[in-house]
């Protein structure tokens, strides 16, 4: 991948981290809650996963990006612990939705992790400019 390929890569993981989250609204007002906690997520995923292809960190897994983050953008201090923590919990609870039985998840849990989607996305925005 060119150095041009890569940045045209990371424009569109964030744009899309932007525009799936916005989707989250949609999911809000047909009470969709574990669709919507997927959507928070998959708009974190984005983000992060640009963050790391940005700086060179080649990851294959969910998991392997989470590991990845935390290690060298939140262990470092460039990423809030905040943020790092709560990539995490919504990484398990988009686990949970998607593949445990009898999950549910609230309005209040959806609204709660909107705001802390919003600032990690704008965050890594402002790490990748």
């Amino acid at each position: 991948m060119t150095e041009e390929e890569k940045l045209e890569m990371v424009s569109y993981r964030i744009n899309r981290a932007k525009e799936t989250l916005q989707e989250v609204q949609l999911h809000i007002r047909n009470e969709l809650w574990i669709t919507a906690i997927n959507r928070i997520y998959y708009a974190c995923y984005y983000a992060v996963s640009a963050l790391l292809l940005k700086n060179d960190f080649k990851v294959q897994t969910h998991a392997g990006t989470r590991q990845m983050f935390g290690l060298n953008f939140v262990k470092s201090g460039i990423i809030s612990k905040e943020s790092g923590k709560f990539y995490s919990d919504i990484f398990d609870m988009r686990h949970s939705g998607d593949y445990d039985d009898f999950v549910d998840f609230t309005k209040e849990d959806v609204l709660e992790a909107l705001t802390p989607a919003n600032d990690l996305i704008s965050s890594i925005e402002l790490l990748i400019k």
